[in-house]
């Protein structure tokens, strides 16, 4: 066979759909809370200082610079790395990279917290390796590693001559007389830029529990994407955290991060509280050194096909015969029902017929899940606060080989927080869960970033303007409004990378790429017009929207089903102007028609060569 089955998956009689949607309702609504989004706050007071302050890099005092570029990229993340790498290719000079960390890598730079690797393949999520001839350690690399690679492609493609770093942008405003946007920053720089890219990322502002008493607390405190290790000890590629050997330390989240982390906790902290609010899935890794000889049989083009291949595996299907290349959570599902059609002789499948079939390896993927709990924690009670109860992907699948295992030491409690929906408050000595306040030396919050929260929270940049003082903030309350989710009525020149408006692939770094790929093409069409200014007409802008609503996939019952988390905004649906309900994807506005058929509008769209959409002015 091409692809087998999971070891231990249940059969489909075993399964039943109907009480386990109950089950999945029941657990979904006993832990929305009606703040949505706002459960969670803003770091203020010392922990704003404390985000805001690089921890890794000394500042290096700089004078203010003035001055007019083309381009600015505001972010040295994969996705303001592949801006920068593009605008090489185009053979453009004038050109900045402004980010408020002390070097490139982004999210990679901030978080080093122990036990940090990719969670899904590196051989897809590292882009440029065929470029580079890199060629990553293990499927699941290592945080340092990533971030090593990120700055040896900055420097390849010498990126570093032209960056500000330690710089926080505090205004950005299009200025119609000049046709510039005037980027100011808290170091008083005035950078006026022909061209902006939105290259701040998903992962780029931490955020906090919004729990009562949090800054009356004695003892220390950190956010995981600040990790500090002069109180653990150790250090990034030696994480023996000994500093913990007489501390009792509380953790607050159990998604990805969690995951990684709590294994190293549990194994150096002389007391380890895990408080849980949703369990997440976790499956083996069963993660791999490189093998040199399976390098060596790799052909031109083998990374391209391996991202197709993942993305078939963890967002559509499978082709006829298709190995999958990849073989872990992600692509589960898709592997299963895969194998199964291979059995059955590949019958011939219509859309609905398929998502039926998905829908029931669905629950007996999360099944399969479920009793692998069973099979490794010893405690049964703490087993059944482990079982992850809602669809697949609703949560970021995971995978650890210790996660579980963690939770059979005598000096790790599991506390599930899911009857008070989060940890009722913090004591200047601990907290309270459950009615029960508990002593800690130290706390650590592993609660997520600012991933589909309001754009100012999410963006982080106070003023935000474009023609005649209209706010993003404003013009983009409540839907996102653009062309092809690149570019938007109101603000020439300026390009948002992302998941706003158009397709996504399963390979973030992928999406980046072909993203400023197309950025960079109307860059050049306009230099090379002599035009100073594009803009999308608002005609264009609406076609957009409405192309995107008329082919939209309607996934409302399954957002609405899923757990809360900030796929969905934490459960909370949106209401329109006629007072419905409308549950909606949060993380963006994904093109119905899929990632292969965006790619198609992109490519046609740029082989017209007429700018189609896009006001010049001269």
């Amino acid at each position: 066979m091409i692809n087998a089955t999971s070891p231990g998956l249940p059969s489909a009689e075993e399964i039943d759909i109907p009480a386990l949607k109950a089950k999945y309702r029941q657990e979904r609504d006993r832990r929305i809370r009606k703040e949505g989004q706002e459960q969670y706050v803003r770091p203020v007071d010392d922990f704003a200082g404390a985000y805001e302050a690089d921890p890794y890099t000394p500042v290096i005092p700089r004078k203010p610079v003035c001055e007019e570029i083309d381009i600015a990229v505001l972010g040295g993340g994969w996705s303001g790395i592949a801006a920068g790498v593009h605008i090489r290719k185009s053979g453009l000079t004038s050109f900045r990279h402004i980010d408020h960390a002390g070097d490139f890598g982004g999210v990679w730079y901030w978080n080093r917290y122990p036990g940090l690797q990719c969670d899904n393949d590196a051989y897809c999520y590292l882009p440029l390796l065929e470029e580079t001839g890199f060629m990553p350690s293990k499927k699941f690399t290592d945080g340092h590693e990533i971030r090593e690679y990120a700055q040896s492609i900055a420097k390849r493609y010498e990126l570093y001559e032209n960056a500000l770093f330690h710089t926080m942008v505090e205004s950005l405003r299009w200025d119609e007389e000049l046709k510039r946007w005037r980027i100011a920053t808290r170091q008083g720089d005035d950078i006026r830029a022909r061209f902006v890219i939105m290259a701040n990322g998903l992962l780029n502002i931490p955020k906090l529990p919004g729990i009562p008493g949090i800054h009356g607390f004695k003892g220390h405190m950190f956010h995981t994407a600040r990790w500090d290790y002069d109180y653990t000890g150790g250090c990034e590629k030696s994480p023996i955290l000994d500093k913990l050997a007489d501390k009792r330390v509380a953790l607050v989240g159990t998604g990805a991060t969690a995951i990684q982390l709590v294994p190293y906790l549990g194994k150096y902290a002389k007391q380890f509280y895990v408080l849980q609010r949703t369990p997440s899935c976790v499956d083996s890794r069963r993660n791999s050194e490189t093998d040199p000889e399976w390098v060596k049989t790799l052909k031109p083009g083998w990374q391209a096909e391996r991202r197709d291949n993942f993305h078939r595996g963890a967002n559509e299907r499978f082709r006829k015969g298709e190995k999958d290349l990849i073989c872990d959570i992600w692509t589960e599902v898709n592997r299963n029902l895969s194998a199964e059609q291979e059995e059955q002789g590949w019958p011939e499948l219509t859309a609905e017929e398929f998502a039926v079939r998905f829908e029931e390896m669905d629950f007996r993927v999360m099944e399969r899940l479920r009793r692998r709990v069973d099979a490794i924690v010893e405690d049964k009670e703490t087993a059944e606060l482990l079982k992850p109860w809602y669809r697949y992907q609703c949560k970021r699948p995971t995978s650890n080989d210790e996660y579980y295992q963690t939770f059979n030491r005598p000096n790790v409690k599991l506390i599930d927080v899911s009857e008070t929906q989060g940890v009722q408050r913090m004591t200047e000595s601990g907290f309270v869960a459950n009615g029960v306040e508990y002593e800690v030396d130290c706390m650590l919050f592993a609660s997520g970033y600012e991933v589909t929260s309001d754009l100012d929270r999410r963006w982080g940049i106070p003023v935000f303007e474009g023609r005649g003082g209209l706010s993003m903030y404003d013009n983009w309350n409540g839907s996102y409004k653009t062309l092809h989710g690149m570019m938007t009525h109101g603000f020439p020149n300026l390009f948002t990378t992302g998941y706003y408006q158009g397709g996504l692939n399963s390979t973030l770094t992928y999406n980046f790429e072909q993203q400023v790929k197309h950025m960079l093409y109307i860059v050049k069409e306009v230099l090379d017009r002599g035009a100073l200014a594009a803009e999308v007409s608002k005609e264009a802008q609406d076609a957009w929207i409405r192309h995107m609503r008329e082919t939209e996939v309607n996934k409302a019952e399954w957002i609405a089903s899923c757990t809360p988390s900030y796929f969905n905004n934490e459960g909370k649906p949106d209401v329109d102007e006629n007072g419905n309900e409308r549950y909606r994807f949060y993380l963006g506005e994904l093109y119905g028609p899929g990632w292969d058929a965006f790619m198609r509008v992109l490519e046609n769209w740029r082989s017209r060569g007429d700018l189609d959409g896009l006001v010049l002015s001269r």
